[in-house]
C-alpha cells in the first residue's frame, strides 16, 4: 500500500515542481550551426600595398582616379577604399549569373598567377548573391582578392552598365582603360595589360 501510494505521489510532486517525468534535460549546449564554407578568394589587405615589382605605367593619357567608394571584402576584414588600391591593377567586375563573366573568369585567374608581383588582379562581385559568387569561385578555382559591390555603385560611378567590365589602373592610381566588349581571353588580356600597364605577360 505504501509503495503504491509512493508511485502515485511522485508524478504529482514532479508536476507541482514544473517538471514532468518524461522531460529530457538538454545534453550540453545546443549544436553549433554548420560553419560557412571557407572562401576561395584571397584576403583584400594586400590591395592597399603596391605590387613588389611594379613597373611605371607607359606614357599616354590617363583617366581619373578610381571612384571614391568603399567596398567590403568577400573574406571579411576592414572594407577597402578604392582610392587606396595600389596599382598597377586589373579589376574585373562580374556576377555569377552573367555567362560572359563565367567564361572569362578562368583567364583572369591565370593572369593573376602570371602577374608575379608586377600588378594586382582584383575582382569586384556586383549585384550578386554570396552563395552564387562562392560557388563560381570554388568551381573555377578563383583565388584573387574579391571585393563586393552589393548594388552597382562601382559601375554607376564609372558610367558603365555592361557585364563583364575590366578596369586597368596605373601605378599612379588613375584609370588607364575600361574594357566592356564582352568576355576576354588570355590573348586579349595580355594585349590590354601590355598596352595600358606596360607589362608583358
Amino acid at each position: 500500500m505504501t509503495r503504491r501510494l509512493a508511485h502515485l505521489l511522485v508524478p504529482l510532486a514532479l508536476l507541482a515542481a514544473g517538471c514532468t517525468a518524461t522531460a529530457e534535460e538538454p545534453a550540453g549546449p545546443p549544436p553549433a550551426t554548420r560553419a560557412e564554407r571557407p572562401s576561395p578568394f584571397a584576403d583584400c589587405a594586400p590591395l592597399t600595398v603596391a605590387p613588389t615589382s611594379a613597373a611605371p605605367a607607359p606614357a599616354g593619357a590617363a583617366g581619373g582616379p578610381l571612384p571614391d567608394l568603399t567596398l567590403s571584402c568577400f573574406t571579411g576584414g576592414p572594407p577597402v577604399k578604392l582610392r587606396d588600391v595600389k596599382g598597377p591593377a586589373v579589376i574585373n567586375v562580374w556576377a555569377s549569373w552573367c555567362p560572359p563573366c563565367r567564361k572569362e573568369l578562368p583567364a583572369f585567374q591565370r593572369l593573376s598567377e602570371r602577374a608575379d608581383g608586377r600588378f594586382q588582379v582584383i575582382g569586384v562581385n556586383s549585384r550578386d548573391s554570396r552563395g552564387g559568387a562562392q560557388s563560381i569561385g570554388e568551381d573555377f578555382g578563383i583565388g584573387f582578392p574579391m571585393l563586393v559591390d552589393q548594388g552597382d555603385a562601382f559601375e554607376r560611378a564609372l558610367e558603365r552598365s555592361a557585364f563583364p567590365l575590366t578596369v586597368l589602373v596605373g601605378t599612379d592610381g588613375r584609370i588607364r582603360h575600361i574594357e566592356g566588349t564582352g568576355a576576354l581571353d588570355d590573348a586579349r588580356l595580355a594585349k590590354l595589360v601590355q598596352a595600358h600597364l606596360g607589362v608583358r605577360v
